[in-house]
């Protein structure tokens, strides 16, 4: 990650490459003048999940103004209703976690009437619902297991699972509801222990607590030598995933020649206590990987650690999986996020800053960053971009393969893997990132893992 002038933050390089080749990874072309303005960036701070598809929801087709063209109003499949088709008229059982539930059921387990949503939960969270959530009807908002709602219990405002069953399945056990006193956390994913910084020149040094999923992946030279390669995120107890590019040699990649460290504080220096190491078992290169026109597309893949007496990382304060968002779901431009690394603390410099380091960068409008005095036609619907208004903080060389996460609900979910960029906090060039809730399929075809978007529970220590 990289800071110019003020505490920036610096990110990892791969050490392994030259100074030319890591130079190819972010990829510099002439500059060229344009005026930034400052309301690319939304100054709002929402987090709320926003729909990447199309005005009409659920399948719905929008119907054209035969005079302007624009649009008039939805036409609706079966089932569903609504100025946007989000109303689903027959929905009598939710699906996976229930995020996209959308019937009418206002009633929790133990009998009780929901309670109407309040302003600030509508507003975060419901802007596309029905009504913009002006009702009492049960939904998952927060990512807890399935659809539920507020009500009144022994004069408290509580809450409660609703009581819908799940599609294809006849019953599901009772889950208990977390009182005030009690709470419990639906996931591990998502959670860190602490935020601990430490400030020194040129750049913010983190702790690994801060970014417990964070993994270094290193690799084995042929003089035996074991060199920091890349980042990566840990997305369960056997699988870290990271960018294509930081695998040269494709399909002819070697698996053994490769280790992956989780709650490292620093590339140089090991802590027996806070570290798990892993030896890979096999590395996943998406199909589709293309660099042909220099913009590393679908620059996405996966590492299986190879388990130790059946058994991968346990979770540790210093280790804990991300959360992965639904499918093509998106934020707000504007919202921050944040990215972390092992590396660069300025362009051009042929070491690394050794220590974790972390920045916060503001997602860009996807017309923002396809503009020509950005990316232009280099930005595909499998990338996004984010930056800073003053350019001050930005991914650099090396930082490849690491997570961009955003705080959703008081969880951070991973929505992107830092993938290249032109320089680094240079005006204009943003980091570019891998769009990962284009691959929630692939990433589940790959490993196996039945439900991703719900995060993934470390096994019983």
């Amino acid at each position: 990650m990289t800071t110019m002038k003020t505490f920036g933050l610096l990110f990892c390089t791969i050490a392994a490459l030259t100074t030319a080749e890591a130079d190819s990874l972010r990829l510099r072309r002439k500059q060229r003048s344009s005026p930034f303005s400052s309301s690319f960036f939304s100054s709002s701070s929402s987090s709320s999940f926003e729909s990447s598809g199309e005005v009409c929801l659920n399948g719905g087709s929008s119907v054209p103004s035969i005079y302007t063209g624009e649009h008039m109003f939805c036409l609706c499949l079966d089932g569903f209703e609504g100025k946007k088709c989000e109303i689903a008229t027959s929905a009598q059982c939710y699906e996976g976690m229930g995020l996209y539930y959308r019937g009418t059921v206002s009633q929790s387990e133990s009998g009780r009437t929901c309670e109407e949503w309040d302003v600030e939960t509508r507003e975060r969270y419901m802007s596309t619902d029905v009504n913009s959530g002006r009702h009492n009807y049960c939904r998952n908002l927060l990512y807890k297991r399935r659809p539920w709602c507020y009500v009144q219990k022994n004069q408290q405002l509580v809450w409660e699972y609703c009581d819908i069953p799940h599609c294809g399945i006849e019953s599901l056990p009772a889950l208990p509801s977390p009182t005030p006193a009690e709470p419990k956390p639906e996931l591990t994913c998502g959670q860190r222990t602490r935020r601990k910084l430490m400030k020194i020149v040129g750049g913010t040094v983190s702790t690994v607590e801060a970014h417990p999923w964070i993994a270094a992946v290193f690799w084995r030279s042929k003089t035996k030598e074991k060199v920091f390669r890349c980042g990566g995120s840990l997305i369960s107890s056997c699988w870290v995933l990271t960018a294509a590019h930081c695998f040269p040699d494709g399909s002819n990649t070697k698996a053994r020649r490769f280790s992956v460290f989780l709650g490292k504080n620093a590339l140089n220096e090991s802590e027996l206590t806070t570290e798990q190491r892993f030896r890979v078992e096999e590395i996943y290169i998406h199909e589709g990987f293309d660099n042909s026109e220099g913009n590393f597309n679908n620059d996405i893949a996966l590492m299986k650690l190879k388990a130790r007496r059946g058994q991968c990382a346990m979770e540790s304060n210093t280790v804990k999986t991300i959360c992965l968002p639904p499918p093509l779901q998106s934020l707000h431009p504007g919202v921050s996020c944040e990215i972390a690394g092992y590396g660069k603390e300025k362009f051009g410099l042929w070491y690394n800053s050794q220590y974790l380091r972390e920045a916060q960068v503001n997602l860009l409008a996807d017309s923002v960053c396809r503009q020509e005095d950005y990316y232009g036609k280099m930005i595909t619907d499998n990338m996004f971009c984010a930056g800073r208004s003053d350019w001050s903080q930005d991914a650099c060389e090396g930082d490849s393969g690491g997570p961009l996460v955003c705080d959703v609900g008081g969880r951070f979910f991973q929505f992107g893997i830092i993938s290249w960029g032109d320089g680094c906090a240079q005006e204009f060039r943003p980091g570019v990132y891998t769009r990962l809730t284009n691959y929630n399929r692939w990433i589940e075809e790959k490993t196996g893992l039945s439900d991703i978007t719900a995060g993934l529970m470390f096994p019983q220590k």
